[in-house]
Protein backbone atom coordinates (compact mmCIF):
# COMPACT_ATOMS: atom_id res chain seq x y z
CA UNK A 1 0.00 0.00 0.00
CA UNK A 2 0.89 3.52 -0.29
CA UNK A 3 1.72 5.41 2.93
CA UNK A 4 -0.17 9.02 3.57
CA UNK A 5 3.22 11.60 3.65
CA UNK A 6 2.88 13.96 0.88
CA UNK A 7 5.57 16.39 0.20
CA UNK A 8 4.87 19.28 -2.27
CA UNK A 9 6.94 21.00 -4.17
CA UNK A 10 6.03 24.29 -6.89
CA UNK A 11 6.73 23.20 -10.58
CA UNK A 12 9.33 23.82 -12.72
CA UNK A 13 8.85 26.20 -14.87
CA UNK A 14 10.24 25.97 -18.15
CA UNK A 15 10.46 22.44 -18.93
CA UNK A 16 7.86 21.82 -21.66
CA UNK A 17 5.34 20.28 -19.66
CA UNK A 18 2.27 21.61 -21.38
CA UNK A 19 3.39 21.27 -24.80
CA UNK A 20 5.65 17.93 -24.96
CA UNK A 21 3.89 14.57 -25.96
CA UNK A 22 2.84 12.51 -22.77
CA UNK A 23 5.84 9.80 -23.12
CA UNK A 24 4.85 6.33 -20.68
CA UNK A 25 7.48 6.07 -18.30
CA UNK A 26 9.78 2.97 -18.73
CA UNK A 27 11.20 0.88 -16.15
CA UNK A 28 14.69 1.64 -14.98
CA UNK A 29 16.88 1.05 -11.78
CA UNK A 30 19.53 2.58 -10.27
CA UNK A 31 22.19 1.30 -8.02
CA UNK A 32 23.81 3.09 -4.81
CA UNK A 33 26.87 1.69 -3.97
CA UNK A 34 27.92 2.74 -0.24
CA UNK A 35 31.81 2.21 0.84
CA UNK A 36 31.53 2.93 4.95
CA UNK A 37 35.16 1.49 5.14
CA UNK A 38 35.40 4.90 6.98
CA UNK A 39 33.44 6.95 9.63
CA UNK A 40 32.27 9.04 7.29
CA UNK A 41 30.45 6.52 4.24
CA UNK A 42 31.10 7.82 0.79
CA UNK A 43 29.11 7.12 -2.48
CA UNK A 44 29.45 6.29 -6.08
CA UNK A 45 28.73 8.94 -8.71
CA UNK A 46 29.19 10.61 -11.85
CA UNK A 47 28.73 13.08 -14.25
CA UNK A 48 26.98 12.51 -17.45
CA UNK A 49 28.49 13.90 -20.47
CA UNK A 50 26.83 17.27 -21.55
CA UNK A 51 25.98 15.75 -25.09
CA UNK A 52 23.17 13.76 -23.22
CA UNK A 53 19.43 14.83 -23.76
CA UNK A 54 18.64 13.37 -20.64
CA UNK A 55 20.18 15.23 -17.72
CA UNK A 56 23.01 16.40 -19.51
CA UNK A 57 26.37 17.23 -17.32
CA UNK A 58 24.34 16.23 -13.70
CA UNK A 59 25.73 13.86 -11.14
CA UNK A 60 23.55 10.86 -10.92
CA UNK A 61 24.16 7.31 -9.43
CA UNK A 62 24.85 4.53 -12.48
CA UNK A 63 21.84 2.67 -13.67
CA UNK A 64 19.60 3.05 -16.72
CA UNK A 65 16.31 1.53 -18.45
CA UNK A 66 15.19 -2.43 -17.98
CA UNK A 67 16.37 -4.60 -21.58
CA UNK A 68 15.39 -7.64 -22.83
CA UNK A 69 18.36 -9.46 -21.45
CA UNK A 70 17.53 -8.56 -18.12
CA UNK A 71 13.87 -10.12 -17.97
CA UNK A 72 15.11 -13.19 -19.93
CA UNK A 73 18.20 -13.51 -17.19
CA UNK A 74 15.58 -12.77 -14.16
CA UNK A 75 14.38 -16.51 -14.58
CA UNK A 76 17.78 -17.57 -13.11
CA UNK A 77 18.27 -14.69 -10.91
CA UNK A 78 16.04 -14.10 -7.79
CA UNK A 79 15.55 -10.86 -5.71
CA UNK A 80 15.10 -11.72 -2.17
CA UNK A 81 11.24 -12.06 -1.26
CA UNK A 82 11.21 -8.93 1.06
CA UNK A 83 12.73 -6.93 -2.01
CA UNK A 84 10.26 -8.27 -4.89
CA UNK A 85 7.66 -8.10 -2.85
CA UNK A 86 8.84 -4.32 -1.91
CA UNK A 87 9.27 -3.85 -5.37
CA UNK A 88 5.74 -5.31 -7.04
CA UNK A 89 3.88 -2.78 -4.46
CA UNK A 90 1.86 -0.20 -7.00
CA UNK A 91 4.12 -2.07 -9.90
CA UNK A 92 2.41 -0.22 -13.02
CA UNK A 93 1.43 -2.56 -15.64
CA UNK A 94 1.57 -6.33 -15.48
CA UNK A 95 2.41 -7.63 -11.61
CA UNK A 96 5.53 -10.28 -11.53
CA UNK A 97 8.64 -11.57 -9.62
CA UNK A 98 10.18 -12.08 -12.81
CA UNK A 99 9.81 -8.02 -13.31
CA UNK A 100 10.82 -7.36 -9.85
CA UNK A 101 14.16 -9.28 -10.28
CA UNK A 102 14.95 -7.77 -14.21
CA UNK A 103 14.74 -4.41 -12.42
CA UNK A 104 17.56 -5.29 -9.92
CA UNK A 105 19.99 -6.97 -12.90
CA UNK A 106 19.23 -3.83 -14.61
CA UNK A 107 20.89 -1.62 -12.17
CA UNK A 108 23.64 -4.28 -11.72
CA UNK A 109 24.10 -4.44 -15.16
CA UNK A 110 23.96 -0.51 -15.78
CA UNK A 111 26.35 -0.18 -12.80
CA UNK A 112 28.85 -2.55 -14.50
CA UNK A 113 28.86 -1.02 -17.84
CA UNK A 114 28.89 2.44 -16.86
CA UNK A 115 31.31 2.31 -13.98
CA UNK A 116 33.55 -1.36 -14.11
CA UNK A 117 32.20 -2.18 -10.70
CA UNK A 118 30.76 -5.50 -10.85
CA UNK A 119 28.34 -6.87 -8.17
CA UNK A 120 28.52 -10.64 -8.51
CA UNK A 121 29.97 -14.09 -7.75
CA UNK A 122 32.66 -16.65 -10.00
CA UNK A 123 29.89 -18.27 -11.99
CA UNK A 124 32.28 -21.54 -12.20
CA UNK A 125 30.94 -23.72 -14.97
CA UNK A 126 27.53 -21.73 -14.95
CA UNK A 127 25.94 -21.45 -18.53
CA UNK A 128 26.57 -17.84 -19.53
CA UNK A 129 23.88 -15.51 -20.57
CA UNK A 130 23.30 -16.00 -24.15
CA UNK A 131 22.09 -12.18 -24.71
CA UNK A 132 25.05 -9.69 -26.10
CA UNK A 133 23.60 -7.42 -23.35
CA UNK A 134 25.48 -9.78 -20.33
CA UNK A 135 28.26 -11.06 -22.71
CA UNK A 136 30.55 -8.97 -21.51
CA UNK A 137 29.94 -9.13 -17.66
CA UNK A 138 30.04 -12.96 -17.94
CA UNK A 139 33.18 -12.76 -20.06
CA UNK A 140 35.17 -11.32 -16.70
CA UNK A 141 33.72 -14.81 -14.73
CA UNK A 142 31.18 -13.34 -12.81
CA UNK A 143 27.22 -14.03 -12.87
CA UNK A 144 25.15 -11.68 -10.89
CA UNK A 145 24.28 -11.33 -7.01
CA UNK A 146 21.17 -10.19 -5.84
CA UNK A 147 20.76 -10.99 -2.34
CA UNK A 148 22.67 -7.83 -1.07
CA UNK A 149 20.58 -5.24 -2.73
CA UNK A 150 17.79 -3.43 -0.79
CA UNK A 151 15.34 -1.16 -2.74
CA UNK A 152 15.27 2.23 -1.26
CA UNK A 153 13.64 4.63 -3.12
CA UNK A 154 11.31 4.85 -6.28
CA UNK A 155 11.24 8.35 -8.26
CA UNK A 156 9.03 8.81 -11.96
CA UNK A 157 9.88 11.10 -14.29
CA UNK A 158 7.55 13.65 -14.84
CA UNK A 159 5.83 14.36 -17.98
CA UNK A 160 7.55 16.73 -20.46
CA UNK A 161 11.04 15.64 -20.15
CA UNK A 162 12.79 13.81 -23.44
CA UNK A 163 12.97 10.75 -21.44
CA UNK A 164 10.53 9.18 -18.55
CA UNK A 165 11.56 6.34 -16.59
CA UNK A 166 10.07 4.46 -13.55
CA UNK A 167 13.14 4.23 -11.54
CA UNK A 168 13.76 1.95 -8.34
CA UNK A 169 16.70 2.73 -6.22
CA UNK A 170 18.83 -0.12 -4.65
CA UNK A 171 21.56 -0.01 -2.09
CA UNK A 172 24.31 -1.85 -1.71
CA UNK A 173 27.67 -2.07 0.46
CA UNK A 174 30.91 -1.61 -1.41
CA UNK A 175 31.97 -5.18 0.38
CA UNK A 176 29.57 -6.62 -2.08
CA UNK A 177 32.12 -5.56 -4.74
CA UNK A 178 33.99 -8.45 -6.30
CA UNK A 179 35.32 -6.81 -9.33
CA UNK A 180 35.88 -3.90 -10.97
CA UNK A 181 37.33 -3.53 -14.64
CA UNK A 182 38.80 -0.20 -16.32
CA UNK A 183 36.51 -0.15 -19.39
CA UNK A 184 33.16 1.60 -19.14
CA UNK A 185 30.67 2.78 -22.27
CA UNK A 186 31.40 6.12 -21.56
CA UNK A 187 28.43 7.57 -20.31
CA UNK A 188 29.56 8.91 -16.78
CA UNK A 189 32.80 11.37 -16.61
CA UNK A 190 34.93 11.34 -13.48
CA UNK A 191 33.48 9.14 -11.85
CA UNK A 192 34.16 8.81 -7.71
CA UNK A 193 33.68 8.65 -4.58
CA UNK A 194 32.30 11.44 -2.73
CA UNK A 195 30.54 11.51 1.44
CA UNK A 196 27.20 12.97 1.18
CA UNK A 197 27.77 16.51 1.98
CA UNK A 198 30.23 16.08 -0.99
CA UNK A 199 28.08 15.20 -3.25
CA UNK A 200 25.10 17.36 -2.00
CA UNK A 201 27.70 20.24 -3.56
CA UNK A 202 27.60 18.43 -7.07
CA UNK A 203 25.24 19.63 -9.94
CA UNK A 204 22.32 17.28 -9.53
CA UNK A 205 18.78 16.27 -10.50
CA UNK A 206 16.54 17.48 -8.19
CA UNK A 207 15.10 13.74 -7.90
CA UNK A 208 18.84 12.81 -7.27
CA UNK A 209 19.13 15.46 -4.34
CA UNK A 210 16.09 13.92 -3.03
CA UNK A 211 17.53 10.59 -2.77
CA UNK A 212 20.38 11.32 -1.26
CA UNK A 213 18.58 13.13 1.14
CA UNK A 214 16.49 9.90 2.20
CA UNK A 215 19.88 7.86 2.07
CA UNK A 216 21.29 10.04 4.57
CA UNK A 217 18.30 8.56 6.59
CA UNK A 218 19.25 4.88 6.17
CA UNK A 219 23.10 5.27 7.11
CA UNK A 220 22.55 7.28 10.51
CA UNK A 221 20.10 4.68 11.61
CA UNK A 222 22.74 1.94 9.50
CA UNK A 223 19.80 -0.35 7.97
CA UNK A 224 18.95 -0.88 4.32
CA UNK A 225 15.02 0.48 4.01
CA UNK A 226 12.92 2.84 6.35
CA UNK A 227 10.58 0.87 8.83
CA UNK A 228 7.68 3.19 7.79
CA UNK A 229 8.25 2.90 4.09
CA UNK A 230 10.45 3.24 0.82
CA UNK A 231 9.71 6.76 -0.76
CA UNK A 232 8.00 7.07 -4.08
CA UNK A 233 8.36 10.56 -5.48
CA UNK A 234 5.54 11.45 -8.43
CA UNK A 235 4.08 14.40 -9.73
CA UNK A 236 0.62 14.80 -9.71
CA UNK A 237 -0.90 18.23 -11.37
CA UNK A 238 2.11 20.09 -11.36
CA UNK A 239 3.41 19.18 -7.79
CA UNK A 240 6.14 16.63 -6.53
CA UNK A 241 4.56 14.08 -4.19
CA UNK A 242 6.64 12.19 -1.47
CA UNK A 243 4.10 8.75 -0.41
CA UNK A 244 5.60 6.12 1.26
CA UNK A 245 5.47 2.30 -0.32
CA UNK A 246 4.33 0.32 3.12
CA UNK A 247 5.76 -3.13 2.80
CA UNK A 248 4.27 -6.27 3.35
CA UNK A 249 7.11 -7.71 4.74
CA UNK A 250 9.13 -6.37 7.20
CA UNK A 251 12.12 -4.15 6.33
CA UNK A 252 15.52 -5.71 6.23
CA UNK A 253 18.47 -4.22 8.64
CA UNK A 254 22.48 -4.19 8.12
Amino acid sequence: MIGPEVMRTPPRSGDGAGTAAVRRPRDAATLVIVDRASRTPKILMGRRRPDQVFLPGTWVFPGGRVETADRTLARRHALPTAECEGLKVAMRGRVSDLRASALALAAVRETYEETGFIIGAPHGDERPADDDAWLAFHAEGFSPRLDDLAFFARAITPPGRPRRYDTRFFLVDAAHVAHRVAKTDGELLDIGWFTLSEAEGLELPSITRRVIGDLASLLERNVATLSDGVPFYVERYGHLERTLITRAIAPRTR
